[in-house]
């Protein structure tokens, strides 16, 4: 099986930023987009930090690979849809075939931040995750005080399902999450 036989749709775009599975010749524009966004994002992501090279862009993309043909998880970037910049990342993984539901992580890279790009990438996601990987439930679990990244899963039309507490380790310690849920019932009651 090779990776364009699995489910992705190649026109996974809204006209402004688009999602694409990696390519080898992404590794080093993806390392300076996560170096150059230690201070926010590397504030949540223990994977963000100031070290991160082209060596570690390589090894993330052949996991991601992996589990794309596993069907395990399906890792995509964010890009500009006109000039294929890497605006960050967005993934529907940690997927459980069994109960029919995914998480939905993302990251803009700094220099991006606060246009609306992780809202934008993350409709295409969510319509991806009940459209293609067949989910009931996709989930969003971001650190209490992750703010930002609360608000994208609010706006996004993530239902709060309450604090959990140590739920998520950030820089080696527990800290406490909030929940949020879509199933696609939220999507259809949401349009027009």
């Amino acid at each position: 099986m090779t990776i364009d036989t699995l489910p992705y749709p190649h026109d996974l775009g809204d006209g402004v930023v688009s999602l694409r599975v990696h390519r080898p010749t992404d590794a080093e524009a993806l390392a300076v987009a996560v170096r150059e966004s230690v201070a926010t994002v590397g504030r949540w992501q223990d994977w963000c930090h100031s070290g991160y090279a082209m060596a570690d862009a390589e090894t993330w993309m052949a996991a991601c690979r992996k589990d794309w043909l596993l069907g395990d998880g399906y890792e995509m970037l964010i890009v500009d849809a006109r000039t294929d910049a890497i605006l960050g990342g967005m993934g529907v993984n940690q997927r459980n075939r069994e109960q029919r539901f995914a998480n939905l992580g993302y990251w803009v890279r700094e220099s991006m931040q606060g246009r609306g790009i992780a809202t934008r990438a993350g409709r295409l996601a969510i319509r991806f995750a009940f459209d293609a990987v067949k989910v009931a439930r996709l989930e969003i679990v971001a650190a209490w005080d992750n703010l930002p990244s609360r608000k994208t899963a609010e706006r996004l039309g993530g239902a709060f399902e309450g604090r959990l507490r140590k739920r998520l380790v950030v820089k080696g310690t527990s800290v406490d999450a909030a929940m949020y849920s879509l199933t696609a019932e939220d999507l259809q009651a949401s349009a027009p």
